[in-house]
């Protein structure tokens, strides 16, 4: 299962590329987009406009010495932002400690907050909140005076919050972003593996059936070389018609993987249960002995019923001829109640047709069974009590 937790450059537009935050496609810090930068640069922007003010509003509190340190202090916590992104935590905690005492800190702090919201978790998002929040404190104590302590706490406080909400609001959204990107991946391989399954059931039910029989008269030529012209020649026409059949069978298959001009591809038709005479006289003209009990009732039967009901007898018969040729097969086909019953039999073989059982992928029966599940039916096979093999489905109308 495919995981990817960002997106590839290659798979962008520029204009997309470039509004998107680093976080959400494979940029590093040299290459970040145009809403990074302008992000960074609002963020650096805030965090000095903060601190000049309160440097400027507090200045006359300050003596000459503590204003120098007071500046520098600022400015080193500002430059600290540089690196919020690769140390998230440290950063965050590093400007929320220094604005528990230095003032011109707290545009900073704010900007490490909002930061740290998104980027950190667990015992370290805990220790910035708790220093974020006792700044809140702090810094009115020193600096307020005690009739507008309250005022300038809930000031702080309110600033806080709203800085922890944000990043904690953005953090959801990204997240977000990544798990409907991983669960729109997923479902991208889960189709085309499902794709790929129906396309080489597809292929398997078309072409095993028109194979098998130019096998079988194949085979009947091999075994009987000194037949009369006239046999061979019939013979060597029903192989010829049975590839020309098996040829135009696959390019319709193959037609199903190729788009034309960009829209969806359609599907070739599919044979009926009206398609089922022609099947058992192809059957019968390879050389089965086959049987027939076919009932389908007053009522037409839908199409996608008559679709299902077509591969499972063309399964049934094209297993017969491959595995047991020269067996005796009888297929019966009943319309019951609110269901069609569909039975292929195949008794033990009384002649050989080729000197070994022609190949099989072993997949035709689990693409059948799948096939049947996906029509809401059932599906039998096995050998029964007098040896015979059994291939039984049940599918509802």
């Amino acid at each position: 299962m495919a995981q990817p937790t960002t997106a590839r450059s290659s798979d962008l537009p520029r204009w997309l590329r470039s509004a998107l935050p680093a976080d959400l496609i494979d940029a590093d810090d040299q290459d970040r987009g145009r809403r990074d930068r302008l992000v960074d640069g609002a963020m650096y922007l805030f965090a000095f406009a903060g601190g000049a003010i309160t440097i400027a509003e507090t200045w006359e509190l300050h003596p000459p010495w503590w204003r120098g340190a007071a500046l520098v202090t600022g400015i080193v916590v500002l430059v600290s932002l540089r690196w919020r992104r690769t140390h998230p935590a440290a950063v965050g905690i590093f400007a929320a400690a220094t604005a528990m005492i230095v003032i011109t800190a707290s545009g900073a702090s704010l900007v490490a907050i909002f930061n740290a919201a998104i980027r950190v978790r667990g015992g370290a998002l805990a220790v910035v909140a708790g220093l974020s929040i006792a700044s809140c404190f702090t810094i009115p104590l020193a600096y307020s005076p005690r009739a507008e302590f309250w005022g300038e706490v809930g000031v702080g406080l309110l600033c806080t919050g709203v800085a922890f909400g944000w990043g904690l609001f953005v953090r959801a959204r990204r997240e977000l972003v990544r798990t409907l990107r991983e669960r729109a991946a997923h479902a991208e391989v889960e189709t085309r593996a499902a794709e790929r399954s129906r396309i080489a059931r597809e292929m398997h039910d078309v072409l095993a059936h028109r194979l098998s029989l130019l096998s079988v008269h194949a085979g009947a030529l091999e075994f009987h070389p000194d037949a009369p012209a006239a046999e061979v020649a019939e013979a060597a026409g029903v192989i010829r018609e049975s590839a020309k059949a098996a040829l135009e069978e696959l390019r319709d298959v193959i037609g199903v993987l190729r788009e034309d001009g960009g829209e969806r591809p359609i599907d070739p038709p599919q044979p009926t249960l009206a398609d089922l005479p022609a099947l058992i006289a192809e059957s019968s003209a390879a050389g089965m002995r086959l049987t027939t009990q076919i009932d389908l009732g007053d009522e037409p039967a839908p199409a996608a019923l008559g679709r299902t009901a077509y591969r499972v007898v063309q399964e049934g018969l094209t297993n017969a001829r491959k595995h047991a040729p020269g067996a005796a097969v009888t297929l019966t086909l009943r319309a019951a109640d609110r269901a069609l019953e569909i039975d292929v039999r195949s008794l033990a073989a009384v002649a050989v047709a080729a000197e070994a059982p022609l190949p099989g992928a072993g997949t035709g029966l689990i693409g059948l069974t799948e096939r049947v599940s996906l029509a809401g039916g059932e599906l039998e096979h096995g050998i029964d009590r007098d040896g015979a093999f059994v291939l039984r489905a049940r599918l509802p109308r």
